[in-house]
């Protein structure tokens, strides 16, 4: 077997998305696999002291550690940044791995820092709670408001964070409107992008410097694995990212690689079914008696509907759910769930359900859920691969409880 990739990644720039989430990146070995190779090592061996050297100086462009570098990582970083079209990717053990070395690795004490106020529970604890010990400035924006942020960006920032759509509200923000302010700023936007995926949002191509995602939802899809991943130019992975990664080492398995290639290959095709049983599930709750609200980017009624159909190409695969009667309303309809499952993940194969006010957001003051949109009967259904009408008569018996 050849010790090295003997035959170099191939992504034509003629490739589709579709052929990109197939053949992006892969590298075989001396043995010529159909799949994509599985390199469980933690490191690598040299021919003489001098190649050591040279690898670790730089002379030498190859693999020294697995937390710096793995041929199996190597290749799910490639696809997908082939796929979202930037420069470079750099992989992670999980979501919010990629959310904390993101952010960590830009900003330094005396910096400032501006966020939607509508984030995941674990977002919003790195930028008020980890941040602001370190001297670093955290403002909280109304993610939908433009006046808002004009007034936070007015002054000097390092850079700025967002989820759209949000977790679990499904705010959607105007990317080129807050690019173009953070730039303005100083600094640069990140953003998640976990919820549309890369096969209905690009960030980047809308005026975004960073993309991160929790690669254990959607690009899984399976409920199989964590990983996470951060997207850019190859100046900031390689110059500010990188030596973050190799110092702190939140690498990402080759095993789960592995998977998250295998997931990518049927990301297109899974996001479809996801994106039509969601919006059948989401116009049903929409007209049922005990369901005060739905928030839906595909719903007409969904509060930036038309912004959301500016910037995205599908709707994605979360529903929001508020509930007349409260929290017993809310528990009563999980309880009588038959089909759906009571789950904190999202993005599976699976329908999931989980009751944010107590789950996913608990941590964070009544007041702090209250701003960003959660109450007592929210849930957000997470709206997975089995038949829709399947799903439809198991939420209608539920609430028929």
């Amino acid at each position: 077997m050849s010790s090295d990739r003997s035959i170099p990644p191939s992504s034509p720039r003629s490739w589709r998305p579709r052929t990109l989430a197939v053949r992006g990146g892969l590298a075989r070995t001396g043995f010529h696999e159909t799949s994509e190779a599985l390199f469980m090592t933690s490191g690598y061996v040299y021919d003489s002291a001098e190649e050591a050297e040279q690898s670790f100086d730089g002379t030498l462009d190859r693999m020294v550690y697995s937390r710096f570098k793995n041929p199996t990582v190597a290749m799910f970083e490639e696809r997908l940044a082939a796929i979202e079209g930037a420069q470079a990717c750099r992989a992670t053990a999980s979501g919010m791995a990629a959310v904390h070395a993101a952010l960590m690795c830009q900003v330094k004490a005396g910096d400032r820092v501006v966020a939607a106020k509508a984030l995941f529970g674990s977002c919003h604890w790195i930028i008020n709670d980890l941040m602001t010990r370190f001297g670093i400035e955290a403002v909280f924006v109304d993610g939908t408001d433009l006046g808002q942020w004009a007034q936070a960006l007015s002054k000097p920032t390092a850079c700025v964070f967002i989820e759209t759509p949000s977790n679990p509200t499904l705010e959607i923000i105007d990317i080129p409107a807050v690019a173009e302010l953070t730039h303005k700023a100083g600094g640069r936007l990140v953003v998640d992008n976990v919820f549309a995926t890369p096969i209905f949002q690009n960030p980047l191509a809308l005026g975004a410097d960073v993309v991160v995602y929790s690669a254990t939802k959607h690009i899984d899809g399976q409920g199989r694995c964590l990983g996470g991943a951060i997207l850019a130019d190859q100046a900031f992975c390689a110059d500010v990212l990188g030596p973050y990664l190799r110092h702190t080492g939140p690498a990402l398995s080759p095993f789960n690689a592995w998977l998250l290639l295998k997931g990518l290959e049927t990301l297109d095709l899974r996001m479809e079914r996801h994106c039509a049983n969601a919006l059948k599930v989401a116009r049903m709750l929409e007209r049922h008696p005990k369901v005060a609200r739905v928030l839906y980017p595909g719903l007409e009624s969904h509060p930036q509907h038309a912004l959301a159909a500016r910037q995205m190409r599908g709707w994605g695969s979360i529903v929001a759910i508020d509930l007349k009667g409260g929290k017993a309303a809310a528990y009563g309809l999980l309880n009588g769930l038959e089909t759906i499952d009571i789950s904190n993940n999202l993005g599976d194969a699976k329908s999931l359900m989980t009751h944010p006010w107590t789950t996913t957001h608990q941590r964070l003051s009544p007041e702090d859920k209250l701003s960003m949109g959660i109450g007592e009967g929210m849930l957000r259904l997470s709206v997975g691969l089995e038949d829709g009408d399947d799903l439809v008569e198991d939420l209608e018996q539920a609430l028929a409880d």
